[in-house]
């Protein structure tokens, strides 16, 4: 029995020495040509030139992630497939009554990749110029003002969301099918505003397609067609920082062995100039904080997960 036991370890330890010895997927939950693809394809290529391995990427879209997620939960614990998700995995716990996964328990955490802001924008018809004359302008217009989101769970919704409660305005909310079509009715001016991310809302913003009145981090971002808007946090919603972050995820009971082999990758990754230079021209800022390591990782998680439930709550706004 007791060889049988060593036997075995030494087999474990030898496959996690030789890992990786095939091609890695990292699976998206979203659909191809989307921005967490892009961040995922972007990554796949630095890690594997450190892996010295294959990184594939494959798409795995539905139930605002949750597909996805459950598919890589419930994948063999063996390092070859692997989770890239963005704030989701924090807000799907508020949003889905019937969640086919845990999202502090049934994975191993395997490092931050990115933060990506956040911009409020308005219709190019709205009489308001600036922060301060929007927000009369939403004061004068109670009850006739209509934010748009790309659906129940998007980055834009739970932004909307969040801006809703911080000044204490109810809009009425329009969902769409994705971020193209909300952005096609908020030109047109079918609908008033809406918070999206960078990589969504900057080449609107660049070419004037759209007014643009602060961006959600805590700094203002060093991007040229971003670099002139002030935060909302220096415009009187103190605290308001909501970026849409990109995190690694592997199934729980990966082999420690093998999570650390993943984490080195990551972290080459991130250092990697062509992906830094690739995610800077997405308005995207890669990730050189202790959240790269997979404790601070989960720990970001968890707090994620306490302050965006709250929100969602108040809101009512759940999916079965």
């Amino acid at each position: 029995m007791k060889k049988l036991l060593v036997s075995t370890l030494v087999l474990a330890a030898s496959a996690a020495f030789a890992y990786p010895d095939k091609p890695v997927t990292i699976v998206v939950p979203f659909a191809a040509g989307g921005p967490t693809d892009k961040v995922a394809r972007d990554l796949a290529v630095a890690m594997g030139q450190h892996m010295k391995q294959t990184v594939i990427v494959e798409n795995v879209g539905g139930a605002g992630g949750t597909l996805g997620a459950t598919k890589v939960a419930k994948a063999a614990p063996d390092g070859y497939t692997v989770l890239l998700h963005h704030i989701g995995m924090a807000t799907s716990p508020g949003l889905y009554r019937n969640l086919p996964f845990k999202t502090l328990d049934d994975f191993e955490y395997l490092g931050m990749v990115n933060d990506v802001p956040m911009t409020l924008i308005g219709r190019p018809s709205l009489p308001a110029n600036n922060y301060a004359e929007l927000v009369k302008w939403l004061e004068a217009n109670k009850g006739k003002i209509n934010l748009a989101n790309a659906g129940l769970g998007a980055a834009s919704h739970l932004c909307g969301l969040l801006f809703q409660q911080s000044i204490k305005i109810d809009m009425t909310t329009v969902p769409y099918k994705g971020t193209g079509p909300a952005m096609t009715d908020l030109l047109g001016g079918q609908v008033d505003i809406m918070c999206d991310q960078t990589t969504n809302t900057t080449a609107q913003i660049a070419g004037g397609k759209v007014k643009a009145y602060a961006v959600t981090s805590a700094k203002p971002l060093t991007t040229p067609a971003l670099a002139s808007l002030p935060t909302l946090d220096s415009q009187g919603l103190k605290g308001f920082n909501v970026s849409i972050w990109h995190g690694m995820y592997a199934p729980k009971g990966t082999p420690a062995a093998v999570t650390a082999k993943l984490n080195e990758a990551l972290r080459a990754a991130v250092k990697d100039a062509d992906f830094i230079k690739k995610q800077e021209a997405l308005g995207a800022v890669v990730v050189s904080d202790a959240r790269l390591s997979p404790a601070e990782h989960k720990k970001f998680v968890a707090a994620e997960i306490d302050k965006w439930g709250p929100a969602i709550k108040a809101a009512g706004q759940y999916a079965d």
